[in-house]
């Protein structure tokens, strides 16, 4: 796939913007706080409608400005692709898949598929067990957009559970609890118990899946990239342990697993099972890689998972997705910078932010469209504020 344009209006910094992408490579290069990771959030709120960098629609649209709108021309394998999200300060958004707005943000999903590697993304590496919940879910989502509605029925259920064992802890501690009350309570916990097992097993199972076929993929990047110095092991450790891929033994696991922990959560008022508490482990060389060397190792493993995520969703998907690089080039090292490019060559249309041109080798620049980036204005193709 092939981002051909990029327009933004009153998106973030940008008043009005539209950008026409000429090669497969186009370096955005500018000083910080001047947009250019904007742009490529913009590219990411059309993959996933979601932004890693903020939660709040409000947030993504211009100061003073009420309705921010990204829309974008995307050529595929089987044909060209209009894209457009309008963004509200206050008020729901609204997708547009060829100039037709959609009912279900569902049926979105799945028609832009990219790639972000960010500073950020060493989380992936030392930070708390969400931030590599969150990387799964971001790739079930394109892969598979029906995931993103099993995980919102997930939270809704982990939402309406955690309420009733707040309120019931919260009785018992004023003392309002009385033999028929407490039945009544445990009564509609089991509802919730089941609901949680059936749609929490949904969620581990996809992400069970997902990890069996990423891990060999990202274990032959790092072994290239380290030059097989250090083995990469990557484990999907859920809060309920799947022995098998089947959905009555999971949901039977979950079950077992809620009477274990029954008065821990009705002690503490929340519920500790679930795959809401799930953890992806990364060891190098059998040591916990969150533990381990430099910030160069560290970077190493975010490159190879990054690089995995690329292969499998160009498998999955058949054609190769798009590649977001927002300022690490400057943080990879030669080898690593090497590496990346061979992975990419022109295969993958890569989108590359930079404060200054000086860390890129003759190849990336000279195979590469380079756009300056000022204030929310790019060359004479914007309109800033």
């Amino acid at each position: 796939m092939y981002l051909k344009t990029l327009q933004l209006h009153q998106f973030r910094n940008y008043r009005d913007c539209l950008v026409n992408f000429d090669a497969p490579k186009t370096i955005l290069v500018g000083n910080n706080a001047q947009g250019k990771s904007n742009l490529l959030e913009a590219v990411e709120l059309l993959s996933t409608l979601k932004s890693h960098r903020s939660n709040r629609d409000r947030e993504l649209v211009l100061d003073d400005t009420k309705i921010g709108q990204i829309k974008a021309n995307l050529e595929r394998v089987n044909g060209s692709v209009d894209l457009g999200l309008i963004l509200r300060s206050q008020g729901r958004r609204t997708v547009i898949l060829n100039q037709e707005p959609l009912r279900r943000q569902l049926d979105f999903l799945g028609i832009l598929n990219a790639v972000q590697f960010s500073s950020l993304d060493l989380e992936l590496v030392r930070g708390a067990p969400e931030y590599r919940r969150n990387w799964l879910d971001s790739i079930l989502t394109q892969l598979e957009p029906i995931y993103a509605y099993i995980l919102q029925q997930y939270n809704q259920v982990l939402r309406q559970r955690n309420a009733l064992l707040k309120t019931f802890r919260k009785q018992e501690l004023e003392g309002n609890i009385n033999e028929l009350s407490s039945k009544d309570h445990q009564t509609e916990l089991a509802l919730w118990d089941a609901q949680l097992a059936t749609t929490g097993s949904r969620v581990t199972r996809r992400r069970a899946r997902l990890l069996a076929r990423l891990a060999p993929l990202a274990q032959g990047w790092h072994a290239s990239i380290s030059g097989k110095t250090e083995v990469l092991e990557v484990t999907y450790a859920p809060n309920v342990i799947i022995e098998k891929d089947n959905p009555e033994q999971v949901q039977q696991a979950f079950l077992d697993k809620i009477q274990q922990r029954r008065i821990p959560e009705n002690r503490q008022g929340t519920s500790l099972v679930g795959p809401h508490r799930d953890e992806v482990e990364f060891t190098i060389n059998n040591t916990p890689a969150r533990s381990y060397g430099s910030q160069g190792q560290q970077r190493t493993l975010v490159l190879a998972l990054k690089l995995a995520e690329l292969k499998l969703i160009e498998e999955v998907v058949g054609e190769p997705p798009l590649l977001l690089l927002d300022d690490v080039l400057a943080e990879l090292d030669l080898n690593r910078q090497n590496q990346l490019l061979e992975a990419i060559q022109d295969r993958f249309q890569t989108l590359i932010t930079t404060t200054h041109l000086g860390a890129f080798d003759s190849q990336w620049l000279n195979s590469s469209q380079i756009l300056t980036v000022k204030a929310g204005e790019i060359q004479s193709t914007c309109d800033g504020s």
